[in-house]
This record gives C-alpha cells, sequence and structure tokens, in this order.
C-alpha cells in the first residue's frame, strides 16, 4: 500500500509533525508514503519520499495575491499542475490531505483531478478553513455564516490575510462546489467538537471519524529541568503558556491581564512569542521565542507548575497533552476541543473568557501543589495520548478505505 500525505508543511509545527511522524510510522509498518508538503520543513534532506509542491518565490505570489484579492486557496494553479503530474507517477493507493491552506496549491485544479482518478481519499481537518469563504476559526467571535453563506468577513484581516478586498461570499460558493462531489472522501477530525462542525456545514454528505491528536509520550514526560534556575524563578510558582503564535484567539490578553494579579511569588513564561511581543510584555511575564526543540519544551513543561491554556476556539490542542504528559495539570477555557482532553484530576476546565474563575483555577492548583496531580496527568497520556495508538487507527482506516 502507497499512501501520499499533503500538507503545508514538513516536519515543522503541529500538523508538519504529524505528517512526518505518521510517515515512519508507515514505513515501519511495510507500507509505503510519500509526504508533498508546501512551504516549510526543519531539515533539507535529499529523500525521494518528500518532495515539496511549487518553490519559495510560488508561495510568496499565492501570498501577495492573497492579501490583496482574498484568492487564498485559488493561486499556484502552475504548481498543483505540476504536482499533478507527479501524483500521476506516484500511482498512491490513497491520499491524505492535511492543511491545503498555507499558499501553496490551487484547490479547484487539485479536486478535478482527484475526482478524476476516484483514488480514495481522506482528508484531516486541523481547523475549520474548508468550509468557510476564508476564516480558519470563527466561534470566538460568535459568527455563524459558515452554515448558510460567508459574506462581510468579520475576520479578513485574519489568517489568512486580505488587506483590501473580501472576496468570502465567492470563496464560499467555490470551495462548496469543489469539495463536493467526490467520489471515496472520508474527514477525519481531532476533536468531537469539530466533527460537530463538519456535520452542520456543506460537507455533511461526507464521514466523519475521530482520531485524536497524540504526542510521543517517550519524549514529553517529566524530566529534570534547570529552568526555573536559568531564569532566576527558584521558589516562584510557575504558569506557563505555548503557543505557536500568539494572538486574541489563542488568549495572549488573558496572561496580560493575569500579570496584573500575580502574587510575589509568582510567575509567567509564555513560549512562542515575537521579539515584537517579547519588548512589550509587562512585568510578572518571561517572554521566550519558538522552539522545534520537543527535548527542549519537554523541560519547559516539567519545570511549570500549571499550563494554562485560554485559548478562545481550538480544535484538539496538543499544548494540553504535552504538558500532561509531562505531569504539569492543565487550567482551560471551555472552547472548541480545548477540553475535551482534560480529565478529573488533571486539572480545570473554565468556561471561556471567565478570568474571574481562571484566577481562581489557579489559586486551586498552587494550594493543592503540582504533586497532587502529576501522576494522575502522566497515567493519564500513557492511557489517551500515544502517538503510535493514534496513528495505527489512521493505518486500519487506510486499509478499511483502500480495500473496502
Amino acid at each position: 500500500m502507497h499512501i501520499l500525505q499533503v500538507n503545508s508543511d514538513y516536519e515543522y509545527g503541529s500538523t508538519g509533525r504529524i505528517a512526518s511522524e505518521l510517515q515512519d510510522r508507515i514505513v515501519l509498518g511495510g507500507d509505503k508514503c510519500t509526504v508533498a508538503y508546501g512551504r516549510k520543513r526543519i531539515k533539507d534532506v535529499k529523500n525521494s519520499y518528500v518532495i515539496q509542491i511549487g518553490s519559495t518565490f510560488d508561495n510568496y505570489l499565492h501570498l501577495v495575491q492573497t492579501r490583496i484579492f482574498d484568492v487564498h486557496g485559488f493561486s499556484s494553479l502552475w504548481a498543483t499542475k505540476a504536482f499533478i503530474k507527479k501524483i500521476d507517477f506516484l500511482k498512491p493507493d490513497l491520499i491524505h490531505l492535511h492543511n491545503l491552506h498555507g499558499y501553496y496549491i490551487h484547490i479547484g485544479s487539485l479536486f478535478e483531478y482527484l475526482k478524476k482518478i476516484k483514488k480514495p481519499v481522506i482528508w484531516t481537518l486541523h481547523d475549520c478553513w474548508p468550509f468557510t469563504g476564508h476564516c480558519a476559526y470563527y466561534d470566538y467571535i460568535g459568527c455563524d455564516k459558515w452554515k448558510k453563506v460567508c459574506h462581510h468577513c468579520a475576520l479578513k484581516g485574519e489568517y489568512p490575510s486580505s488587506y483590501y478586498i473580501d472576496r468570502s461570499s465567492e470563496n464560499y460558493q467555490q470551495k462548496k462546489k469543489i469539495f463536493n462531489g467526490m467520489y471515496n472522501l472520508t474527514f477525519v477530525t481531532p476533536s468531537r467538537w469539530l466533527m460537530r462542525q463538519v456535520e452542520d456545514s456543506y460537507l455533511n454528505e461526507y464521514p466523519v471519524k475521530v482520531i485524536n491528536n497524540g504526542i510521543d509520550i517517550d519524549v514529553f514526560k517529566p524530566v529534570l529541568s534547570d529552568i526555573k534556575r536559568s531564569y532566576n524563578l527558584e521558589g516562584k510558582f510557575l504558569i506557563l503558556g505555548v503557543a505557536s503564535v500568539w494572538g486574541e484567539r489563542k488568549g495572549l490578553q488573558y496572561f496580560i491581564d493575569l500579570a496584573e494579579r500575580l502574587k510575589p511569588d509568582e510567575r509567567i513564561i509564555l513560549v512562542g512569542v515575537s521579539e515584537r511581543q517579547i519588548k512589550q510584555l509587562p512585568d510578572g511575564i518571561i517572554g521566550v521565542r519558538s522552539t522545534n526543540s520537543t527535548s527542549q519544551l519537554a523541560e519547559i513543561y516539567s519545570s511549570a507548575d500549571v499550563f494554562v491554556n485560554p485559548t478562545l476556539e481550538d480544535n484538539y490542542p496538543t499544548t494540553n497533552l504535552e504538558a500532561m504528559a509531562c505531569g504539569t495539570p492543565v487550567i482551560t477555557f471551555n472552547s472548541g476541543g480545548s477540553a475535551e482532553s482534560i480529565k478529573e484530576g488533571c486539572g480545570i476546565v473554565v468556561e471561556r473568557g471567565d478570568l474571574e474563575k481562571l484566577v481562581q483555577a489557579i489559586s486551586v492548583i498552587k494550594k493543592n501543589r503540582k504533586n497532587f496531580y502529576d501522576a494522575n496527568c502522566r497515567q493519564h497520556a500513557l492511557l489517551s495520548f500515544n502517538k503510535n495508538e493514534r496513528f495505527e487507527e489512521y493505518i486500519e482506516l487506510y486499509r478499511y478505505c483502500v480495500d473496502g
């Protein structure tokens, strides 16, 4: 069996790691797997089973056209046609799509081809972009236009940003036509929340299966760490936040508000902030740039007394899983699928946007102390978050779709 995965990134970021690690598991089982990516990868390794779609110039042109004309997913035509020729050469038995947004592929050309060849397709949704006219997330602003037809997008300036034209209505209608009418398409969502969104969207004619995200529990585990000593935080109660990009949706403002309420023995570390954001952080918050080193992240998680994830909307964030696997309790808002991974004794779920309850939850964790939670967190991770078990679910689905 030969599987072709398609994603915006390879090895880089959460979806890039999922694609590369799933590839390793498929090959370990004796099957073939090629990954085609659009933008970023960590290592420049000569590997015939990893191919890039288009070039950096194609990415840049797609980005510029999106910024001006709001045509994300409707550029990179020639790069996509060249990629289609590679698919013809590879002759995969099944095509596994991940993020098709990311300034690298023309969805119309790709799906016209997929409908013609009638190969089984699995599409893992990591956000809501496939069934909206513009945005990747919408729930945190209370928008439900996507259930009927998008128009006058309130998130036009958010990823994938358009600075001038709002083409959300046209995009919505085109994507609805392009993505429907597939011969053998199965959606996978990492959370029950996203499954329900798909079932309420124009994609509801397709079957949807929930396969939770998994992590490497041999890397993300309680480890000795000198993070507190490095930042002169010994004896401090450390509150941790981690995100690939910090903004309104990820809840950056809640950490800024928390900083005003910190007690003398409390500090916050935020991982993933930009240089500009670091300069603007208030006293009490230490900013750390993004890292793709999982071992370094494990040290940071292990050093924290509590992991706080005030996301206003998310799918099934791996940061929650990574923190618990390192023995650190999690506090998160009841938003999107973020709360689905939290088990009693492993953290606290707070209603979305309730700063007072967030402060109270931190006080509860602090009073109980981390060692009240760490064994439960680790055990929960061992039973529920092992990436190899999740990958086995994918391989079973591959065989079902290919063999029938």
